[in-house]
């Protein structure tokens, strides 16, 4: 059997993944866009884009447009999570899509036929421990074409025990709104420390300096999310 820590360990099905992230996560599409409008930014388009934690594919579906030019490697270390991607992207052109087998970040290590310009890990890192997490970025640092970019977005701990008990009620009051009883709320919210283990913004900032990216920046945040970049 696979560790748990080697798992996705979303509690949603990837059947309806989608639907209920949107109504767990504050502003959950804007990761995508905010991503896409990033890399929209930077002086060329990439030439290959992993994305790891890839989930049912739908950062890749939203950017395939936008990148014509762009090939794209999806990575989730769960298998369900792979095939619900590939059915969701069967439309579009093969040769611009890989799928590699399932794995997560950290044990990545089969030789990828070009490096990618551009590494994504869309709220996937954040369930893993801290030496695991030191080990998936730098993994994705290694494998990352010189003057790439790696953007990571992560539920994020706030920097004192009180505001943990405002950022719980600020994000139980969202997921309310969305239709969510208090019994579903409140059982989500006990994942905190126990399944995911989010750490500061200051935390993620020295980590990817400590990993080596020679520019580190914070680039968005909301609630208790936010969204890094690092430039190697």
């Amino acid at each position: 059997m696979t560790p748990k820590s080697d798992q996705n360990t979303t509690p949603h099905l990837p059947e309806d993944y989608d639907v209920q992230v949107a109504n767990t996560i504050p502003y959950y599409s804007s990761f995508h866009q905010e991503t896409i409008n990033l890399i929209k930014s930077l002086p060329s388009r990439p030439k290959v884009w992993l994305d790891t934690g890839c989930g049912t594919g739908s950062l890749v579906k939203k950017a395939f447009l936008e990148f014509p030019d762009t090939r794209f490697i999806l990575l989730d270390p769960s298998e369900s999570m792979l095939q619900q991607a590939l059915e969701k992207l069967s439309a579009f052109m093969p040769e611009r899509v890989e799928f590699l087998k399932p794995c997560p970040t950290q044990k990545l290590s089969c030789e990828l036929k070009e490096k990618p310009e551009i590494i994504t890990a869309i709220q996937c890192h954040h369930y893993l421990c801290s030496e695991d997490r030191v080990k998936a970025t730098k993994v994705c640092y290694d494998i990352l074409e010189d003057n790439g970019i790696y953007i990571t977005f992560e539920n994020i701990r706030p920097l004192t025990k009180k505001g943990i008990l405002i950022g719980k009620q600020y994000w139980a009051n969202f997921q309310l709104s969305k239709g969510k009883c208090q019994e579903e709320v409140h059982k989500h919210l006990a994942r905190f420390d126990v399944e995911y283990f989010p750490i500061t913004i200051e935390d993620h900032l020295k980590l990817l300096r400590e990993t080596g990216f020679r520019t580190v920046e914070l680039f968005w945040c909301s609630y208790m999310q936010a969204g890094f970049y690092g430039i190697k």
